[in-house]
């Protein structure tokens, strides 16, 4: 299951990577252009998608805290602040400097972990207490499906503007 969820995180990486690419391409006035979505923005999706891993991570400490290379890769983020609001330029390119840290850390955390680990209780209050915690290996599931989820919106997004964002694939150097 390890192997899996470190597929996945590397897949993000580089997914992250580039949408941030194609969006970097585009006038800060179209990135910021709020374009309906939950988060308004393409810039908002994106900071949305950056800022839950940062969130996500940082419910995973008590998980695996007998897991010192997994609690480092936490507290590699404990400085990271993700731009909020209506981004500048320059608060663009701090957003996708960030997302690359964010995003290492992510597969930094997801190698360090062991399949005991994925077994580990993450306490959430997502669903009224019941159940007060899930293991470990569903948080991740659920980061998956929540990052694809909002990557597809900016794709919808995109293709709207029909600007070409193929970025749906897997790439094989991940197998």
């Amino acid at each position: 299951m390890k192997e899996f969820f470190l597929t996945i995180a590397k897949y993000n990486e580089e997914t992250n990577k580039t949408v941030a690419g194609i969006l970097g391409k585009l006038s800060n006035d179209d990135r910021e252009k709020n374009r309906k979505s939950y988060y308004g923005s393409l810039s908002g999706l994106y900071r949305h998608i950056v800022g839950c891993t940062v969130y996500f991570m940082s419910l995973f400490r008590e998980a695996v805290s007998g897991n010192a290379e997994a609690v480092k890769a936490i507290e590699s983020l404990a400085k990271v602040e993700v731009p909020k609001g209506k981004l500048s330029e320059e608060q663009w390119k701090d957003l996708v400097a960030v997302s690359k840290k964010v995003d290492k850390a992510f597969v930094n955390f997801v190698g360090a972990i062991s399949e005991k680990d994925c077994d580990a209780p993450v306490k959430i209050d997502w669903f009224k207490g019941k159940p007060a915690s899930v293991p470990l290996r569903f948080m991740l599931q659920n980061h998956t499906v929540h990052n694809t989820h909002h990557r597809g919106q900016i794709s919808q997004i995109l293709d709207s503007l029909k600007i070409d964002n193929d970025y749906s694939g897997i790439d094989a150097k991940f197998i």
